[in-house]
């Protein structure tokens, strides 16, 4: 959690208040006044409070339970050094930056003292830390251009690959320096990158100002992999959200979206320009507290892009003069109208965090509005959404051989796939597309089978098992339109995948369509499928007559259960359809023994009384006589 530390001297006592995104993480308490206060932190969990008022030492004061609220002091190591400021790597863990190099200490708070871990002598002009990632950016050389990173993990402190920032080229004897305020380091999609504003420079000819993205490896060299093209001049701030960097234009008042991912090669850098036109944050309004606000006065609007802003990374940015704390979001749903390119939209749209509903009304918009007919964008789209959800399948796949495989070294190394918003399944097409889209009014039918053929292609093209109710929809939407010979050729050419439920669906169609009916035994044949098993999902589908006459076709209809059948006929709720079961098995009981009547162990009792019942007891089949 981000929280921000306020301190403010007040006759011989500092009062110091902690802010957080809300209300329930604000901390409020006093401390001595012994001066100036340069720079105060909590530690990780608010456990240890540093504070530094002097360029040679730092204070600490204990906020753990139990623990002496003390103040305690230390002072860095290096003679004639000067401390530029702290970063706390942990929850006792905090690295002193000097002017002459960076000591690594361990707090140890029952003792109130500190344990130096390691320290690292370097001229230093400035440093930027990156607290997701535990790694500290030193600027060194004299033109500030040089910079040098370390890692730190669990009390220890990592040296990599220094790296250099290319500055403009400026006429001679002028020199530039490389300034912090052109720089930023933020984590996207997993990597570590430095950004590096690169202001417009008359003589490069540039039309422009650039960020260039410095991705900075664990191990390795840093190289530069991207340019993002501002396409103006001006005062800039940085920002990553949901993976993408966020550029503010201060004189425009706008901001620039670029995504790293959508790429535009030229040589070997990704040069980016913005994926959507410039947008401005949405306006803010803010109600007014305190002794000087009236009850009834309106909520005033925030000044956006404010010069007394202070952006943090990833997405935070501070009004000093209005006193708030922002988290900066992107809102996917106006994009539809930003991004008409349907292929460079869901391109955009997968990577974004919370995406699944976004996704699924660019598709149902897609199919019943602008593109309508368009079957090639169709095409696009679902296979773009079948390749994310085939790429989940597979490592799903992977991850469950290997724990079934037991427990081996290679296994351990194995972490269930996350299912992100971006896996879109059969189910969710079906639920929120498709099923809808074939109910649309004004909707050619032809399209209609058009598209549900589309998907089914994508899902055989990416090898995805096709689930029956995909089957049923198309088979439903053809009978709906009369469309038999259509049914007939994609059943014939096993356009349509075989499956039990598809062949019940099939049965059940008799009546409006003959031929269904072979269709389906054919279908429950190829399947290999046991005959106890069609009749049982026949019944379950109270498709009493059609399991009737499918145990007939198959010749076993002399060792059938009769209670079975009539137990199904019941729950139907249909009289003549028990009258009919009820009779067809007392001709059976006739034929087999000569006696119309059921065996006291076929446990028919409780059928013969509700025979009765509702037909009179002369509706029963009488005995032959001789």
């Amino acid at each position: 959690m981000h929280q921000k530390v306020f301190a403010v001297r007040s006759g011989g006592a500092t009062g110091v208040v902690v802010k957080g995104p809300d209300d329930k993480s604000s901390v409020a308490f006093r401390m001595d006044d012994k001066g100036e206060v340069k720079c105060i932190k909590f530690s990780l969990g608010n456990k240890i409070l540093a504070v530094q008022r002097t360029t040679k030492s730092v204070d600490f004061i204990n906020f753990i339970p139990d623990y002496p609220h003390l103040e305690f002091s230390h002072e860095c190591k290096t003679k004639n050094a000067s401390i530029l400021g702290f970063c706390w790597t942990s929850w006792n863990e905090v690295v002193f930056v000097t002017d002459q190099g960076i000591e690594f200490y361990q707090v140890l708070p029952d003792k109130r003292t500190l344990k130096l871990l390691k320290s690292q002598s370097i001229n230093v002009n400035w440093y930027m830390y990156c607290p997701e990632t535990a790694v500290l950016l030193l600027s060194t050389t004299v033109q500030g251009n040089v910079l040098q990173p370390f890692a730190f993990k669990s009390a220890t402190m990592s040296k990599m690959s220094k790296f250099e920032i290319e500055l403009p080229a400026v006429p001679k004897p002028a020199k530039l320096s490389l300034s912090e305020r052109d720089i930023a380091v933020a984590t996207i999609y997993d990597q570590l990158y430095v950004m590096y504003l690169k202001h417009h420079s008359r003589a490069t000819n540039s039309p422009g100002a650039e960020v260039v993205l410095y991705h900075l490896p664990r191990e390795g060299t840093c190289r530069k992999t991207h340019v993002l093209k501002l396409n103006t001049t001006g005062k800039f701030a940085l920002n990553v959200v949901d993976n993408l960097v966020v550029v503010h234009h201060q004189s425009s008042q706008s901001s620039l979206i670029y995504d790293i991912k959508l790429r535009e090669l030229d040589g070997a850098l990704n040069v980016h320009q913005p994926v959507l036109p410039a947008q401005s944050i949405n306006p803010y309004k803010i109600h007014l507290t305190g002794p000087a606000a009236a009850p009834s006065q309106a909520p005033v609007p925030c000044e956006l892009y404010s010069s007394s802003w202070s952006v943090f990374q990833p997405d935070i940015i501070i009004s000093a003069s209005e006193g708030y704390l922002w988290y900066l979001q992107v809102k996917l749903q106006p994009t539809l109208k930003l991004l008409r390119d349907k292929g460079k939209l869901m391109d955009f749209l997968l990577r974004r965090r919370d995406c699944k509903m976004v996704i699924l009304s660019v598709c149902s918009q897609m199919l019943t509005e602008g593109d309508k007919g368009n079957l090639s964008v169709v095409a696009t789209v679902f296979d773009k959404l079948n390749q994310v959800y085939k790429e989940y399948l597979d490592a799903e796949q992977v991850y469950t051989a290997a724990m079934e495989s037991g427990p081996s070294r290679s296994s351990t190394s194995y972490k269930r796939p996350v299912r992100t918003q971006a896996v879109i399944d059969q189910s969710d097409m079906y639920t929120h597309v498709l099923s809808d889209f074939t109910e649309k009014k004004g909707v050619k039918h032809k399209f209609i089978i058009a598209v549900l053929m589309e998907y089914i292609r994508s899902l055989n093209q990416f090898q995805i098992p096709v689930q029956h109710y995909l089957y049923e929809l198309v088979i439903k939407t053809l009978v709906q339109h009369n469309l038999f010979y259509m049914l007939h050729q994609f059943l014939q050419y096993h356009v349509l995948s075989d499956s039990k439920p598809l062949a019940c669906l099939l049965l059940s169609l008799e009546s409006t369509y003959p031929p269904a009916h072979q269709l389906s035994l054919d279908m429950l044949k190829r399947l290999s499928t046991a005959n106890d098993e069609i009749v049982e999902v026949l019944l379950s589908k109270q498709q009493v007559l059609g399991a009737l006459r499918f145990i007939r076709s198959v010749g076993a209809h002399d060792n059938i259960s009769a209670r079975k059948f009539l137990d199904a006929a019941r729950q139907t709720n249909d009289t003549m359809l028990f009258y009919t079961i009820f009779r067809f098995f007392e001709q059976r009981n006739m034929r087999l023994r000569g006696n119309p009547g059921f065996n006291q162990g076929e446990h028919c009792e409780e059928h013969v009384a509700y025979f009765k019942q509702v037909f009179g007891e002369n509706a029963l089949m009488k005995q032959a006589t001789a």
